[in-house]
């Protein structure tokens, strides 16, 4: 089969972000498939805007083109780079030898370049939704204007209802698809854990603390993703401010970067944190984060207190899983309700970070509490979580979709139907 695989922002282990489209990608053209991904080069340098590179990442062709895009940009000039991304993608995509096109979001605008691409080459395209859009952006305040709310909501019924399947990353995000367009065909393929990746990650950790000063054997917080405005990371702060004074053995790591990256450092030397227990660190690559993650004793997800956010499937909460580790989230959601059903972490009060640190420091005191909640952690990891069972998945959509415009071949013996819905 021959997929040309959209995905604005796709990243490589040796980059920082999240790695979902590179371990999809790999695993396609391990299984014998065809794999062009048509992404971005965020940061070009001197290439000419909209201009083409093109490399091969474990077996599959990636064609990156030039169209900077940085956290810290404004709302319309985001928006600017996700249609000139779009455009440009458009005419490459549809140049690709294809049977299917796979098209991922954030940002919807992906479906523009995927629905010009599966219509000139007459095949059927895939859809993959990883917020609840437009409602998130609407809810940050990114779309004000009630003629850009309507341009929106447009945009997403009609990309939509170009796709002959449409995957969701979580079950809220399937339900407000379900709720608001009964009949379209979704199916729920959340973030997942890569195992292998984080197989090392005990005997990582533990070199990690000894080479650690500041570490040693004290108890481990970590978050590790984007510090942007939707990510609340200020709150992990004022935990670390609360808890230094009642619980001075804990350490809070921020590792990453993003347009609130200052504002949590000038909050931490403002409420006295900074470097005594909290320590606000450079974005690695993901190849490198076994190391913090085997090291930590709770992974911990933010996000602001508004609803829209609570669909959210974090890759931190997943990595954290993969390692072994228990995970904490300050919003209520799916993932909330997998904590506690699973006894894997902590749900923590969204508006009260003091408490939060609070609770926190009694899970991290509590070693039976906390040795229950890692085994807890594995054994999803391994069940419900595993990369290759939810791999089987994806690649049986792209399968059943791309179907009437395959010639007769032989299905794959290890590809396992796709379970639907929730």
């Amino acid at each position: 089969m021959k997929i040309v695989y959209l995905h604005q922002y796709f990243r490589t282990p040796q980059m920082s972000g999240g790695t979902r489209s590179f371990e999809f990608a790999r695993r396609l053209v391990a299984r014998g498939h065809e794999v062009h991904v048509v992404t971005s080069d965020t940061e070009p340098g001197d290439a000419p805007l909209g201009s083409w590179r093109v490399s091969t990442e474990v077996g599959a062709t990636v064609h990156w083109a030039a169209v900077p895009y940085r956290g810290a940009m404004s709302y319309p000039d985001r928006i600017r780079a996700f249609f000139r991304f779009a455009r440009v993608a458009a005419t490459r995509a549809a140049s690709l030898p294809q049977d299917v096109v796979f098209a991922t979001s954030t940002p919807l605008t992906i479906a523009i370049p995927g629905a010009y691409s599966a219509r000139r080459r007459r095949v059927p395209m895939v859809l993959e939704v990883r917020d609840v859009w437009p409602e998130v952006p609407v809810a940050l305040g990114a779309l004000r204007t009630p003629a850009s709310r309507w341009a929106a909501h447009r945009l997403e019924r009609w990309a939509y209802h170009r796709a002959r399947h449409i995957i969701a990353l979580s079950p809220g995000m399937a339900e407000s698809i379900e709720r608001r367009f009964p009949g379209l065909p979704v199916t729920v393929i959340p973030n997942g854990c890569d195992r292998s990746l984080f197989a090392d990650a005990d005997r990582f950790g533990t070199r990690l603390r000894a080479a650690t000063p500041w570490l040693g054997d004290r108890h481990l917080v970590l978050y590790a993703g984007a510090l942007g405005y939707l990510n609340r990371v200020e709150y992990v702060v004022r935990m670390a401010a609360a808890a230094w004074a009642d619980k001075p053995d804990i350490r809070f790591a921020i590792i990453g970067q993003g347009p609130e990256r200052e504002h949590v450092r000038s909050l931490a030397e403002q409420l006295g944190v900074l470097g005594r227990n909290l320590f606000l660190l450079d974005p690695l690559p993901k190849s490198e984060m076994a190391s913090y993650f085997g090291a930590c004793d709770l992974a911990i997800s933010t996000v602001r207190d508004i609803p829209e956010l609570h669909a959210n499937s974090a890759n931190k909460v997943f990595d954290g899983l993969a390692a072994g580790r228990p995970v904490a989230v300050n919003h209520e959601g799916w993932i909330a309700d997998l904590i506690r059903e699973n006894d894997c972490g902590v749900v923590l009060p969204a508006g009260d970070p003091a408490l939060a640190a609070r609770l926190v420091a009694g899970f991290l005191h509590d070693s039976e509490r906390t040795a229950r909640a890692r085994r807890a952690a594995q054994r999803l990891a391994q069940t419900r979580f595993d990369r290759d069972v939810l791999f089987d998945q994806f690649e049986q959509i792209l399968l059943d979709t791309a179907r009437p415009v395959l010639p007769a071949t032989r299905r794959p013996e290890s590809a396992a139907t796709p379970a639907k819905g929730r």
